[in-house]
This record gives structure tokens, sequence and C-alpha cells, in this order.
């Protein structure tokens, strides 16, 4: 009962992303600016703030004094 609700579901978007002429290019250009935001201004404007003041192993200790602003 779920596996033919599945494929026809399946279908409906398969024939519909088959026949789309502009739909293609605005899905691409939506995949380049997901990939530019989470890969490569990740590497350049969020470092790894944990590893560089936390102590390897003592993060969740870190995270727990910041949080709670104890020394």
């Amino acid at each position: 009962m779920h596996c033919a609700l599945f494929k026809k579901v399946f279908n409906l978007y398969y024939d519909g992303f088959r026949n789309m002429r502009l739909g293609k290019t605005l899905w691409l250009i939506i995949a380049l600016k997901l990939f530019i935001m989470f890969a490569i201004l990740k590497v350049f404007f969020f470092p790894n703030y944990l590893k560089t003041h936390a102590e390897q192993g003592h993060e969740a200790d870190f995270v727990a004094t910041q949080l709670l602003g104890k020394p």
C-alpha cells in the first residue's frame, strides 16, 4: 500500500522535474547559493572556536562555563 503511494509521488515529481526548462536553471542557482553559503562562507567567516579556545576532551566544560558565566 505505502510502496504504491511512494511510487506515485516519486513519478509525479520525476515527471515534473524532467519536463522543466526554467525550473532546472532555478534549482541550479539555489544549489549553487547553498553551496556557497555552507561550504565557502563557513570556512572563512566561522572558524572552529572550540578548537582554538577549549582543551581537547573538555569542550563540554568550556561551553558550560561560558553559558553560565562561572570561572
